[in-house]
């Protein structure tokens, strides 16, 4: 792993596009700098024209709201301008500012709601048991797949309707997309000349076309015999009196298996980081009961904070902070930043699972694109980790913990340790 970048000493030291970056450890140094000294900054992007970073708890929380102003529809994951061809031919949910995004998240929002969402818990713990068991009886595994990885995926593709012997393709077809700027997962590189040929492709990557052909076998499957599936629900939803394209729902199917899995698979990943770093936080949340558990939850969400940033597009001049927002520019909210802002969190790099009030951002909060599983990925946190330490007397690491090459992403691809079940 590389080593960390040098401090920076001005706001034009900090550069948040730089990938190596975020793969040696997440530069909150700068995000430190840039909320003391430039929490509306202007950012330079190369091969761009910039984008202005906000970094501010508040005004995260205050562009999320206001999506007249900040809308979402030129692209929210991408930080490239996206030609009128790729925008439309790329469009999900997420690209969406409401009324067209509260239509669309409507369909599938009863399956995620937390009454649903508790129903799922028997089955979730069914299948978490299974998997920490194996992992157990191996003893030395690396974390990331065979756990933080393996419960997430498995329940998305049952509430989806997807066969269990393609939940592995899932995985790996998810992070080829959402890890696109990592040469161990894709080699189609997201800033790489080949990725030209798919830039009308969800995040650039041949691997959406994979994902695709699942859906429309899915599709043409729920068609001729509907189930008690997510994806009989998609195929057969109507908005505004007609049925979704197939386009639309390939981008629903994609953008749900994507987000379903890759964010809770690291808010895992990085929480358990954290407790081996921190033996008396891991003692702590070992005896905690379970409304402590679910405080615990919301540190690990914080600390994690699964994804970095999300981008929006001024629809008119604004001012923000002192700064002159000008119509077209782009706006990007980085929720690791907002979520170590000392002016709304006490001791914000201190870990630490009984911290109260935690209105964290790792969900986004206000305005409409707040994360629609938060309560499937709060239920999933907590039973891993209940399930994990029921089992074991001893959890440690067995080597280092090694990064995403990603200012997208937060997360780990490996995470190698060693167990000693309890008898």
């Amino acid at each position: 792993m590389t080593s960390a970048a040098p401090r920076p000493r001005s706001p034009a030291d900090v550069d948040l596009t730089d990938q190596n970056a975020f793969a040696a450890a997440v530069p909150y140094a700068g995000f430190d700098l840039l909320r003391r000294e430039a929490p509306v900054h202007w950012h330079p992007e190369p091969g761009g024209p910039g984008f202005w970073a906000v970094t501010r708890y508040d005004d995260v929380v205050a562009v999320s709201r206001d999506t007249a102003t900040f809308s979402s529809e030129t692209g929210a994951s991408a930080l490239e301008d996206l030609a009128p061809d790729a925008l439309e031919a790329r469009k999900s949910m997420i690209d969406m500012d409401p009324p067209g995004h509260t239509r669309l998240r409507r369909i599938v929002t009863p399956a995620f709601t937390r009454r649903a969402v508790a129903a799922y818990e028997p089955r979730l713990r069914e299948l978490t048991r299974v998997v920490i068991d194996r992992a157990v009886e191996v003893g030395e595994f690396d974390a990331v797949t065979a756990v933080a990885a393996a419960v997430p995926i498995q329940i998305l593709c049952e509430l989806l309707g997807v066969p269990a012997e393609d939940q592995d393709t899932m995985i790996e077809l998810a992070d080829r997309m959402i890890a696109n700027t990592d040469p161990d997962f894709t080699d189609v590189l997201l800033d790489g000349a080949d990725s030209e040929r798919y830039r009308l492709l969800p995040f650039r990557s041949p691997a959406a076309l994979d994902m695709f052909a699942h859906s429309r076998r899915l599709t043409t499957e729920r068609r001729a015999a509907p189930r008690a599936d997510l994806m009989s629900r998609i195929v057969g939803a109507e908005v505004d009196g007609r049925r979704l394209s197939q386009r639309e729902i390939d981008a629903m199917f994609l953008l749900l298996v994507v987000a379903g899995n890759e964010t809770t698979r690291q808010a895992i990943a990085l929480g358990l980081l954290a407790l081996l770093e921190r033996p008396e936080q891991l003692d702590r949340l070992r005896a905690a009961d379970p409304t402590e558990a679910a405080v615990a939850v919301e540190e690990v969400l914080r600390w994690s904070t699964p994804l970095h940033h999300f981008r929006r597009t001024a629809t008119c001049d604004v001012e923000l902070r002192g700064q002159r927002i000008r119509a077209g520019d782009k706006v990007v909210i980085w929720y690791t930043s907002a979520n170590r802002d000392e002016e709304v969190f006490a001791d914000p790099y201190r870990f630490d699972i009984r911290r109260q009030p935690n209105n964290h951002l790792a969900f986004g909060r206000g305005g409409p694109h707040r994360c629609l599983g938060e309560h499937l990925a709060r239920l999933e946190i907590r039973v891993v980790f209940e399930e994990l330490l029921a089992r074991v007397d001893q959890i440690e690491s067995t080597g280092p913990a090694v990064r995403i090459r990603s200012n997208f992403t937060n997360g780990l691809k490996r995470l190698p340790v060693r167990v000693c079940p309890r008898h």
